[in-house]
């Protein structure tokens, strides 16, 4: 699979769970060697590595890995657009721009699931 591929609204939620992967490792580095925490850091690594084998899953086009992707998707969506009605804490963190920002995360998560359920034929089978 090349990099146009990766890249694309087919694979928009692994591109997603991928650098959430990424970045997990990055926090386990840092936790580990910085912080000289040693629990943490296995905590962290079990959602590096679920993320990371699901997204590579989804690359390869496994159905099950792209129905996971697909929910997960889902159920972020569905948690930004309620956050928009009965948030407290994320409209304290973002002050009087909460409702901008939040909104243009529902817009386009939920655009980028219509996309990727279509693309994968998710709700088709």
């Amino acid at each position: 699979m090349n990099m146009k591929e990766r890249f694309s609204l087919k694979n928009s939620f692994d591109l997603i769970f991928a650098i959430i992967a990424a970045i997990s490792v990055i926090g386990v580095l840092y936790t580990f060697v910085i912080g000289r925490h040693y629990i943490i850091p296995s905590a962290i690594l079990v959602g590096a590595v679920l993320f990371g084998n699901i997204a590579k899953y989804g690359f390869q086009d496994q159905a099950w890995a792209k129905q996971i992707l697909f929910w997960s998707g889902f159920l972020f969506t569905g948690h930004a657009f309620f956050a928009l009605f009965f948030a407290k804490i994320y409209r304290l963190w973002l002050g009087g721009s909460f409702e901008i920002i939040c909104g243009i995360v529902v817009v386009v998560f939920g655009y980028l699931l219509f996309e990727y359920a279509r693309r994968n034929q998710i709700l088709n089978s």
